[in-house]
């Protein structure tokens, strides 16, 4: 059975830091794109950041330069670094894998992070 766990979310004053995890088991992270999605409320569902199963990182432009995505092959865990946090990055944020073929994803239940004074 395939499992993304995400932890690492919680409240956080403004210009402050978070690192998500997102834990995968029954699949071998390294053979998919891991992607962190996030989903404020009243809004749809929006990709944040991904990483390609070479190691590519790609970012919407609202997070560049302030978050960093990674993983850990050997922990099969990938991370989203958060830093200068600001208010409109408050959402729960989502964990997806897809396989390299396109043809397979699976989603985390995601995690919610607060940003607020």
């Amino acid at each position: 059975q395939v499992q993304l766990v995400e932890s690492g979310g919680g409240l956080v004053q403004p210009g402050g830091s978070l690192r998500l995890s997102c834990a995968a088991s029954g699949i071998v992270f390294n053979i998919y794109t891991t992607g962190w999605y996030r989903q404020a409320p009243g809004k749809q569902r929006e990709l944040v950041a991904t990483i390609t199963s070479a190691g590519h990182t790609n970012f919407d432009d609202s997070v560049k330069s302030r978050y960093t995505i990674s993983r850990d092959s050997a922990k099969n865990t990938a991370y989203l670094q958060m830093n200068s946090l600001k208010h409109e990055d408050t959402a729960v944020y989502y964990c997806n894998a897809k396989h390299i073929t396109g043809l397979i994803g699976y989603w985390g239940q995601g995690t919610q992070v607060t940003v607020s004074s």
